[in-house]
């Protein structure tokens, strides 16, 4: 079938042809944009700007400098779908302006790729052929001569004055300044200039150029702008086009007709179908995937994959799922195109929502610290060293060399689940293409030229294999000749022979071709051209490693749909509600996920492109769904069909992919079997004598015929049709919502960094580079404002979702993801318009210099540094001296660190150590006073010179230190910390000396610090212990020696001299022989005191305090002195009781890394030990006789007698079985309690006794023994609650909950129990 692709614009196959180059009307103009870019130096480094020379720079060799390009001709005018934008093109078309050959240098032509990316997020692309064409223009031959005479005259003086010094200017310490003069220097590989060294040989060298002697050739570029990135079809038009120009015959018809045919007769292919049309020599074939296949991507993977290894690639991928700043780096454009657009197919169902600029002219440089996410590539200078290349920000940096195969990764990321049989099942794929998953160039490339690219190797492999056909014993015509001539002698010539023959590129023969003649040579497999076959398995790989990818997240979102929350009854109303809602249910989803895929998925789910993924599903219910999402919600569906494993059974078994055969056959197919030819090149109707043929150069197309499509009527039809559909589309969406509203508020939707997806190329003055910065200092304050909200809902937890806030419990995990990003977020902004910076993190450089000058200064003041920043932190209670509060004091902290290898890991332990001593804002506030330094290290429009956009920056922090992180203390658990702590006795009641010799021991999550003696009648000491992680209990004790031996203690503090933690440990008893109940030690159960800030944030913002040690007044009231206080009535003990288990119970259901402590839950306030203690004094009979006060303890001492009193008599015998060994185990146990060497009080032995109870899953067996045992009536009211049958068989009900847990016991209690 034959088609015509004229009519409108979205079905045309290409938008636009356009040729740029030299412009002979106004000759050599500097590059206004070098220029620009030298002005932005300057007024970066603080010098004048206005003061540079009118952007002359004769230090350069002119062969070197850049030179305006231009834009000479494009067609048609301007398409309304797809408006021409000239300044965007010509700067991606040449990149680096116009460069200058003589007949010295290589003159390869080169073949490059770029995309524009539209506010909306639309991309186009376009694919560049750049050539060399001979300069006839006697004007600018001798402009050329004259500016080479004036840097021949400046060279000679400057090296006559100071010969040592380099051309460039003196190196300030600013970052940017390398980077600079890496890239301001447009390479120019000529013959001689290698063996000389850099800039200084301009000239000296007989490279110089001199009109008489050399012929001077300049680049030109001839460019198609299409809506799909049709690389390959592209690339062989544009080739066999500029054959034509070179040919030594004028080519069948003329270019006109050509260039014609494929802006407006060839049409798109159709979903699912493939296409044929003519260039000047040879069919072109391209294919469109269907509506269920992976959409189109025609770079090549393989070639991604070749240059950096699948190890390399897999890491960076991960990296671009986390949405970190990605940089590319090569010498060839089309290598960072392909490793960019690579990189990006890849992600799919999920798209890269940030900055996109695969190819970052030089005049965007200062892009590069844009402090948000971006993916940019970046042309290296031949020759340039990557250590030179400092950038403004590297903490969250992923740097990849593409030339030397090699990325630099950040610090602390997350492994991609199943990392390792992912890479197994790519390299297997590649391997079956014969391709070695180790990345690093596998077939070297030929001397002649310092930038491979595939075109140029077609080219080579021209000459060669016609020189390898050719049976005239290599007579060749013209170029070819020239081709030859370069090539011979060359070592690599056997080598490439070799690849030529193995990889079967061929270009047919140009002169036959240019007759008409059926090309020499035999033709590929099934009468399709080599070329067409190396096609064709490019495509089948590309789908293949594709088809790898997304079958990764089609295992690991299977059940995605689930979590998806949907709670707005339509469109409008979910837009405006759009920030303040929960879209997916983060928790259950993980919850629900396996174990090593957390620290992954925990980062990803927080990302930019799950959002808009999340966005996307739900906006499905009303509008038709987004192709990506519709492509992968299929393939979900057909697993489901297949697999038959539960979803809910969530399992880390690798599963391969199983769609590999069938989708490179679907490609294979379409390719087979042509589906559409296009219209044929035909004559057109010309002026004559216009566009004559001249060999070499490009003729000036007639622009008359080419500036409007045909009108017939198939597409009238067409555009008929179209405003149909369009027509029809408007209706549907003015049901649902206005367009534009729709639209804005899907770009309000999308927050941060979607509208900069691409900066804008055509206006570059600094009033818009200005604005752009403005843009992303407010991101960065809305990200602030989001991500310390997003904390704090997070970590308020239950009072939070009755807020109606969305989830309850933050997990460890998310908690540590929120952190994370609160440090990424600071290193960007940190990193913004940096001007000098130490080391890789520029949060920490600032840091480092803000120590350097206070320490200077205390030094100059030859005192301890309390320059108003010191201040003291309020008493948080009595005994513990105030903690001076630094913020050098806390970076010294994190220098004294051994573990902490790096400055970007120092910066971001500093960030979590300053979070939880709730001071980030307040040290933060101190770093930025100091004016001066900020100025120093900061350009104008950098964030931290923003006064009012800082000062609410640190207003959002500020509300951080309403919750408590232990987000320092919990990470780094090995390291060494300093303790304080502190006895208060009480003094009014009791000797304020002791005799004795009073000891400590201190235990906390990760261990306890052993016993340490006190010295007597000193009741402060501090101690050096490697981190015991939150403080559970003290055991406090004495030895009972001397006359005044009785020591009434009021509590124990203990705190954390790193991060200010303080514990209080209430005891308010006696502990000493003979008094109380007799106890010489007891164990303290710890609270966390909140301080009490004097800071404006502090006030009203608490988090509940933790339980604590029952505190004395209660304890005494329920001990001894009855009818003292109220007592708790039946119903409220045994809830007591019920809520007691209840919080043991919820502890199991949490994951392990965030229970807390049990020890709290058994024996704090409201503990187990607390309420059954209330349970055992109900009724109980403990008034004093003869003065001795009577404790539940001596209850089981005496049950414990009768029993094996009992025992001697027989009476035991006649009692059930279960019962009988139940008397045996409470007698064992009260027993091995009684007879341990520590003198742990009654009270003690009461705690001791019912958490090994409940260790061992005894005491609901305990507790019927109790209440049937005789003694219990001389013990008991009648009303008691233990006398009660029906309490007691419940109370036994709610007890045997506890037997399904594994109760484990702190070591301070167990110690020397034997059982």
């Amino acid at each position: 079938m034959t088609m015509s692709g004229s009519g409108s614009a979205p079905c045309r196959f290409a938008h636009y042809f356009i040729i740029c180059g030299i412009d002979n009307e106004t000759g050599l103009e500097p590059d206004a944009l070098a220029a620009l870019y030298q002005w932005l130096e300057a007024d970066r480094q603080g010098r004048d700007p206005e003061a540079l020379a009118a952007g002359e720079n004769f230090d350069q060799s002119p062969l070197k400098r850049t030179f305006k390009s231009k834009v000479l001709t494009h067609y048609p005018e301007n398409i309304e779908c797809s408006p021409f934008d000239q300044d965007a093109v010509n700067m991606l078309c040449m990149p680096k302006g116009l460069s200058f050959r003589t007949q010295r240098d290589s003159r390869t032509p080169q073949f490059h790729s770029f995309l524009i990316t539209r506010e909306d997020g639309s991309r186009t692309y376009g694919f560049v052929h750049t050539f060399y064409e001979e300069v006839t223009s006697p004007q600018i031959c001798s402009a050329m001569q004259t500016l080479h005479q004036m840097h021949q005259a400046e060279h000679n003086t400057s090296a006559h004055n100071c010969p040592s010094s380099s051309s460039s200017s003196s190196s300030s310490s600013s970052s940017m300044d390398s980077l600079a003069s890496s890239l301001d220097e447009v390479e120019s590989p000529s013959s001689s200039s290698s063996s000389q060294g850099g800039r200084r040989s301009c000239g000296c060298s007989g490279e110089g150029y001199d009109s008489v002697r050399d012929t001077l050739y300049v680049s030109k570029a001839m460019c198609l702008i299409t809506p799909m990135p049709f690389m390959h079809a592209c690339k062989r038009f544009l080739s066999q086009i500029h054959l034509a120009v070179t040919s030594h015959q004028p080519p069948p018809l003329p270019l006109e007709s050509y260039v014609y045919n494929i802006l407006y007769e060839v049409p798109l292919p159709p979903p699912g179908r493939s296409l044929k049309f003519h260039g000047v020599y040879e069919p072109i074939l391209c294919q469109r995937p269907g509506v269920g296949e992976l959409p189109l991507a025609d770079f090549p993977l393989g070639e991604a994959f070749r240059l950096l290894g699948v190890e390399n690639l897999v890491q960076l991928f991960t990296c671009v799922l986390l949405e970190m700043q990605i940089l590319l780096y090569s010498q060839d454009y089309q290598r960072l195109m392909v490793v960019a657009e690579g990189i990006t197919t890849l992600l799919f169902p999920f798209q890269w929502q940030h900055v996109y600029v695969p190819i970052l002219p030089a005049s965007l440089l200062h892009f590069l610290d844009a402090p948000v996410p971006y993916l940019m590539g970046l042309q290296s200078k031949e020759g340039t060293d990557r250590s030179k290349l400092e950038l403004p920000q590297e903490a969250n940096l992923c740097f990849v060399d593409v030339d030397n195969h090699c990325i630099e990764l950040p610090e602390d990321f997350p492994q991609f689940p199943n990392k390792t049989e992912f890479i197994q099942e790519l390299s297997e794929v590649l391997l079956s293409f014969g391709l070695s998953p180790v990345g690093g160039n596998t077939s070297p490339e030929p001397a002649v030229s310092t930038q491979s690219s595939t075109l140029e190797k077609d080219l080579k492999s021209t000459s060669l294999s016609e020189l390898v056909d050719d049976k005239r014993n290599g007579n060749l015509g013209g170029e070819a000749l020239d081709m030859l001539e370069l090539l011979q002698g060359n070592p690599t010539l056997e080598r490439l022979q070799a690849l030529a023959k193995r990889t079967g590129v061929k270009v047919a023969r140009l002169e036959a071709l240019a007759a008409g003649q059926k090309a020499v040579g035999d033709e590929g497999v099934g009468g399709r051209s080599p070329v067409e076959e190396e096609e064709l398995r490019n495509a089948k790989l590309n789908v293949q490693l594709r088809e790898v990818f997304a079958a990764r997240f089609a295992t690991m979102f299977a059940d995605y749909e689930s979590f998806v929350i949907q709670n707005s009854p339509d469109l409008e109303s979910w837009l405006t509600n759009r920030e303040q809602m929960h879209n997916f249910d983060k928790a259950s989803f993980l919850s629900d996920q396996p174990e090593p895929y957390l620290p992954f998925l925990s980062h990803f789910i927080e990302t930019q492109m799950f959002a808009t993924f999340i966005d996307n599903k739900i906006m499905s219910q009303w509008e038709e769904k987004e192709p990506l999402l519709r492509v992968f919600d299929g393939r979900i569906e057909k697993a489901r069909l297949y697999n038959v494993r539960a979803p809910s059974l969530r399992s880390s078994v690798y599963q391969k992919c199983t769609f590999l055969k069938e989708s490179a056959q679907a490609i294979e197919q379409r390719l087979r079997k042509i589906d559409h030819t296009a219209i044929h090149p035909h004559l057109l109707n010309m002026k004559i004598g216009q566009g004559k043929y001249q060999q070499g150069f490009f003729p000036k197309l007639q622009a008359d015929v080419l500036a409007s499509g045909p009108t017939n009527k198939w597409s009238n039809r067409t555009c008929s049709t179209q405003r149909r559909v369009d027509r029809h589309r408007q209706q549907n969406e003015h049901l649902v919502l206005d367009n534009d509203l729709k639209e804005k508020y899907m770009q309000e939707a999308r927050n941060l960094g979607k509208n900069l997806r691409q900066p804008k190329l055509s206006d570059l003055s600094p009033a818009v580079i200005a604005q752009t910065n403005w843009k992303f200092v407010e991101g960065l304050l809305k990200e602030c404002k989001m991500k310390t909200k997003r904390m704090l809902v997070e970590k308020m937890g239950r009072e939070a979702v009755e807020l109606g806030h969305g989830e309850a419990n933050i997990t460890g995990l998310e908690e540590n993801t929120l952190i994370a990003s609160l440090c990424d977020l600071l290193e960007r902004i940190w990193s913004h318009g940096l001007l000098v910076k130490q080391g890789k993190s520029a949060l920490w450089s600032h840091l480092l210099h803000y120590q350097a000058r206070e320490e200077k200064n205390e030094l100059l003041s030859e005192s301890p540094v309390s320059n108003g920043q010191e201040r003291r932190k309020p008493e948080s209670s009595v005994g513990l001296p105030a903690l001076r509060v630094s913020v050098i004091q806390d970076m010294r902290h994190i220098q004294n660190m051994g573990e902490i290898k790096t400055d970007v890991g120092r910066a971001r332990a500093w960030i979590r150590l300053s979070l939880e001593k709730k001071l980030l804002s307040q040290h933060l506030k101190q770093l930025l006073s100091n004016q001066a330094l900020t100025k120093k290290l900061y350009k104008r429009y950098a964030f931290l010179r923003c006064e009012e956009e800082k000062e609410q920056f640190l207003f959002h922090l500020l509300s951080l230190n309403a919750v408590d992180y232990f987000c320092f203390t919990s990470v780094f658990t090995t390291i060494m910390i300093p303790y304080r702590a502190v006895i208060i006795p009480i003094k009014k009641l009791s000797n304020a000396m002791t005799t004795s010799n009073p000891w400590l021991c201190v235990s906390g999550e990760l261990g306890d610090s052993g016993t340490l003696q006190i010295t007597k009648n000193v009741l402060e000491m501090t101690f050096d212990r490697q981190n015991l992680g939150k403080l559970t209990t003290v055991q406090l004790g004495h030895d009972n020696s001397g006359l005044l031996a009785k020591w009434l203690v009021d509590c124990v503090m203990v705190r954390n001299e790193i991060t200010g933690h303080t514990y209080k440990f209430p005891c308010g008893r006696w502990l000493g022989k003979g008094v109380d109940d007799g106890s010489l030690e007891r164990v303290l159960i710890g609270e966390f005191v909140v301080p009490c800030n004097d800071d404006e944030g502090g006030r009203g913002a608490k988090t509940p305090p933790l339980q604590r040690s029952p505190s004395q007044i209660r304890r005494i009231s329920i001990t001894s002195l009855t009818g003292r206080g109220n007592k708790p009535t039946t119903v409220q003990i045994q809830e007591s009781i019920g809520e007691a288990v209840n919080n043991i119970i919820k502890h199991f259901h949490k994951p392990e890394k965030e229970r807390g402590s049990l020890t709290v839950l058994l024996c704090g306030e409201g503990g187990l030990v607390w309420a059954l203690e209330q349970f055992f004094q109900h009724g109980f009979r403990s008034a004093r006789i003869f003065q001795k006060n009577v404790f539940v303890w001596d209850f089981y001492e005496r049950v414990v007698a009768f029993m094996e009193n009992a025992d001697q008599i027989g009476d035991l015998q006649e009692i059930p079985e279960p019962l009988g060994l139940n008397c045996e185990s409470f007698c064992r146990y009260v027993n091995a309690v009684n007879n341990m060497p520590r003198n742990i009080g009654k009270d003690g032995k009461f705690q001791l006794l019912v958490c090994l109870g409940a260790r061992d899953r005894l005491l609901s067996q305990w507790l019927p023994l109790l209440a049937k045992c005789p003694v219990i009536t001389r013990m008991y009211e009648e009303n008691a609650l233990l006398r009660d049958k029906l309490t007691v068989s419940s109370l036994v009900g709610v007890l045997e909950t506890l037997n399904d847990f594994p109760i484990t016991l702190e070591t301070s209690f167990t110690k020397s129990v034997e059982l």
